[in-house]
């Protein structure tokens, strides 16, 4: 019965770079995942429970201290994730690298001027502000479930 031969130095480079190929896409697949899981998080948990925790004098100044942070969180976890599929999938590279995008003027352009409306005490100008920051938050969501499901088929 004839043994089976080593494979030859072509078919073992060809076999590492298979193994490098699934961690590098199950790294993509988790800082994906941690990104939306974060922002779920962070959206329907952390930010309700303040203002079910705390009176609302107390959770808005709170939650305004930990927006800079959240949004530091999303563009962090969304260029790693661009890195990391850029080669695997083009289309999830880019709903990522714009969820980085979008995040980083929401925290220089939008959230200042939430809070700016909110200091010139205008409701009507915080409201229309916050339903935007809300919308963007939720488009996050939605890109960064569609990028996982991308990269997990």
């Amino acid at each position: 019965m004839a043994q089976p031969s080593e494979p030859n130095a072509a078919h073992k480079g060809e076999l590492k770079l298979l193994r490098f190929g699934m961690m590098l896409s199950q790294a993509a697949i988790l800082v994906t995942a941690l990104l939306f899981g974060g922002m779920v998080l962070y959206s329907f948990g952390f930010a309700s429970f303040l203002f079910s925790a705390l009176p609302a004098d107390a959770a808005g100044p709170l939650l305004r201290r930990a927006f800079p942070h959240f949004y530091l969180f999303v563009i962090a976890c969304a260029l790693s994730g661009t890195a990391l599929t850029a080669t695997l999938d083009m289309p999830s590279a880019l709903i990522l690298g714009l969820i980085a995008l979008t995040a980083l003027l929401a925290r220089q352009v939008l959230m200042p001027a939430i809070n700016g409306a909110t200091d010139m005490g205008n409701r009507t100008r915080f409201k229309v502000l916050h339903t935007g920051s809300v919308l963007v938050t939720l488009a996050h969501i939605v890109g960064s479930s569609a990028a996982i499901l991308r990269l997990s088929t």
